[in-house]
């Protein structure tokens, strides 16, 4: 879709975050608070959302420290997913980090989502390492991934 608009990540928009991190991530949702302390923080933090007719439809985060970035978080709602909204939200980090001056991204995402691990090898990421047990209490492996 085209009709989406990207934006910086507010205060202001984490009634709509919370939802969606509790509808995408059950158990390990970030609490409000967290979500604050990540907000607060814009020296190493940088939130984005995606908007699609006024309405929140995706976020993603970012933490840069030096020359590496790690992506914090990447998430779209349900309805919304397959339409390139998780794709551009990911390129706006990657821009992100360029121009804060990392070289290398990294992230981990769940060995079992491959939808997210082929869009991630399509950016130029590849697999460097598993993190056992990373996902609790789902007992699910994490995929460490690096970009650059």
């Amino acid at each position: 879709m085209t009709d989406d608009a990207y934006r910086a990540m507010t205060t202001a928009d984490l009634p709509a975050i919370l939802v969606l991190e509790d509808e995408l991530f059950g158990s390990q949702a970030w609490t409000e608070q967290m979500l604050r302390d990540e907000l607060a923080d814009p020296a190493t933090r940088w939130y984005v959302v995606a908007e699609q007719a006024g309405e929140v439809v995706g976020y993603a985060g970012l933490a840069v420290f030096g020359d590496e970035a790690h992506v914090m978080t990447i998430g779209t709602t349900l309805d919304r997913q397959g339409q390139g909204i998780g794709r551009r939200l990911l390129r706006a980090l990657l821009a992100e980090a360029e121009r804060r001056g990392a070289v290398r991204v990294i992230l981990e995402v769940r060995v079992d989502n491959a939808a997210a691990i082929g869009m991630y090898e399509s950016e130029g990421f590849q697999t460097v390492g598993l993190r056992k047990r990373y996902y609790q209490p789902e007992d699910v492996d994490a995929a460490v991934m690096i970009r650059g």
